[in-house]
């Protein structure tokens, strides 16, 4: 929970490794030059995680936070994003009042998403919110509104935040139609930006992905240019937990200009990647059934970590040389018959310890519906 020590600590060991470069655009940035090239002859080291541990629940009645303060009783996801010293949490479905017993979605006042955001700098039991953005009455606000129709647009569900300089912006799906387990259609996916610290947002009509596209749930990171700038890449994945990453790019200073979005086409013969305007160019970076991911530059390992849900396993995570690759094999960090029902895992690298060899994440569970905080120990060659 929070502290007034660590802080500095993990501050000042990281600016001595010279691994995140701060700013006010995020909180935190991988500084300039840092794994965009693999070293001649490098290989993976990572070879498994340890010590899985569930620190806390940090959502519902039960939880270290009571949410139900904010009429917040279920909720899922907890994707993260860091700006103006504080941690933003985006929750996906939130519900009020549930039956007892009730598992997965569902309950009384009915929100498409909501944030919670926290100064804790200490994850080692759990994170206390300072507090989530609320309406008139106190309750956890829906941020994005939906249509809540079925083959229309059922929910909005925010798939990851990123803030730009003094710009929040949420990237997320419009859902139409959730079919089996793993499986949903979405009309597109968008953007809104908030300049109010998170308290209201606008949609960016013009800035959108079509529903059949493979941009339709996405983990950012900021990657300094040197210029004062930086780019950000974006890792995605198509609606549901059947397809693979592909991955795109956008100068910060462009972020609300879908025309200078770029994504990767592959490799050169030099073996620098390409870069290209059109969509359809995209190629896959990893070839799995990816569910909700997220994806860090990790200081331990140095290398960057995706996790993800892959259905039927569990929890996973892989290492990559590059943001495009190669990336190593999966490896199971939380195995789907120890935790029933799990999903979502996000990092945040704020959260890290002894160097990065320690990460925590969020985590949701079905049953009881809503998220937890977990942490592993990562194990290299």
């Amino acid at each position: 929970m929070k502290s007034c020590v660590v802080p500095v600590l993990a501050i000042a060991c990281l600016a001595a490794l010279g691994l995140l470069a701060t700013s006010c655009r995020s909180g935190s940035s991988l500084a300039a030059g840092k794994g965009l090239a693999a070293k001649p002859g490098a290989s993976f080291v990572l070879t498994g995680t340890r010590g899985l541990t569930k620190v806390a629940q940090l959502t519902g009645a039960e939880s270290i936070n009571h949410t139900d303060k904010y009429n917040l009783y279920g909720a899922d996801l907890g994707s993260m994003f860091n700006a103006d010293g504080k941690t933003f949490l985006v929750f996906g479905d939130s519900f009020g009042k549930r039956s007892p017993g009730q598992t997965g979605g569902g309950g009384a006042d009915w929100r498409s998403n909501t944030l919670a955001f926290t100064s804790d700098s200490n994850p080692s039991d759990g994170l206390t919110f300072d507090g989530m953005i609320t309406d008139a009455s106190g309750g956890a606000k829906e941020l994005l509104p939906s249509r809540k129709v079925d083959n229309d647009e059922m929910t909005v569900i925010p798939t990851h935040g990123i803030a730009v300089r003094n710009t929040y912006y949420l990237y997320y799906m419009s859902v139409k139609h959730w079919g089996a387990p793993g499986k949903w259609e979405a009309g597109y996916a968008g953007v809104a930006k908030s300049t109010d610290g998170g308290h209201t947002w606008s949609d960016m009509s013009d800035v959108r992905w079509p529903g059949d596209s493979n941009f339709i749930q996405v983990a950012p990171y900021q990657v300094d240019t040197g210029d004062g700038g930086s780019d950000i890449y974006f890792w995605a994945v198509p609606a549901g937990r059947f397809g693979g990453v592909k991955l795109m790019k956008v100068d910060e200073r462009r972020i609300e200009d879908l025309s200078q979005y770029r994504y990767f086409a592959g490799t050169g013969k030099d073996g620098a990647p390409v870069w290209s305007p059109d969509l359809a160019k995209a190629v896959t970076v990893i070839d799995d059934t990816v569910g909700e991911l997220s994806v860090i530059w990790n200081p331990y390992l140095e290398r960057w970590i995706m996790m993800y849900l892959k259905e039927g396993t569990g929890i996973v995570m892989r290492e990559g040389l590059t943001p495009w690759g190669p990336w190593n094999e999966a490896i199971t960090v939380v195995n789907k018959n120890d935790y029933p029902g799990l999903y979502a895992p996000f990092l945040n690298p704020k959260y890290m310890e002894n160097g990065g060899k320690t990460v925590y994440f969020t985590m949701s569970l079905w049953d009881p519906y809503n998220v937890f905080w977990m942490k592993a120990d990562l194990e290299k060659r």
